[in-house]
């Protein structure tokens, strides 16, 4: 019976993940994710299921949302994977580590426009972390420990 209900769960979870919709944007559509003035501490990552490095600090941003999503905190995963690998590569890659935070998919092929739009310290490089509130914001080009982004949010919050 144990068994049974287990099966059951795990095609509820497959079609609830294939019903997912995950946005595709582009960068006028993704400014105002960026621009929020409120009391939420927003963390925006860039990433892409090809790049080792944001694959890795993946579980982080998970850990951070999971932990953080009752103190005003919100994590959203920008994906630079191409829109033909969404349901290929994307999709699966959310399943497998069970995220839950939200994904949009950023398609501007002008990247050399809006790059230094979101930071115009920004090589373009992933990954990047955008870390805001309403009273400052911080980017960085880099991948993180858990521990420096959970020190970073702890220090937002307390900023507040």
């Amino acid at each position: 019976m144990k068994t049974f209900f287990a099966a059951i769960l795990l095609v509820l979870s497959v079609m609830t993940l294939s019903a997912r919709d995950i946005r595709v944007v582009d960068y006028n559509q993704l400014k105002p994710y960026l621009e929020k003035k409120n009391d939420t501490i927003y963390v925006v990552n860039f990433w892409a299921t090809w790049c080792l490095p944001c694959v890795k600090e993946m579980p982080y941003f998970q850990k951070i949302h999971d932990q953080f999503a009752g103190r005003g905190v919100k994590v959203l995963l920008v994906s630079l994977d191409f829109v033909n690998h969404i349901d290929s590569r994307l999709k699966p890659f959310i399943q497998k580590h069970q995220l839950t935070p939200e994904v949009i998919v950023l398609n501007d092929p002008d990247a050399n426009s809006w790059i230094s739009q979101v930071n115009p310290a920004w090589s373009g490089a992933l990954p990047a972390t955008l870390v805001y509130d309403r009273q400052s914001a911080d980017f960085y080009e880099k991948s993180f420990t858990y521990e420096e982004l959970e020190q970073i949010v702890k220090q937002n919050i307390e900023n507040k």
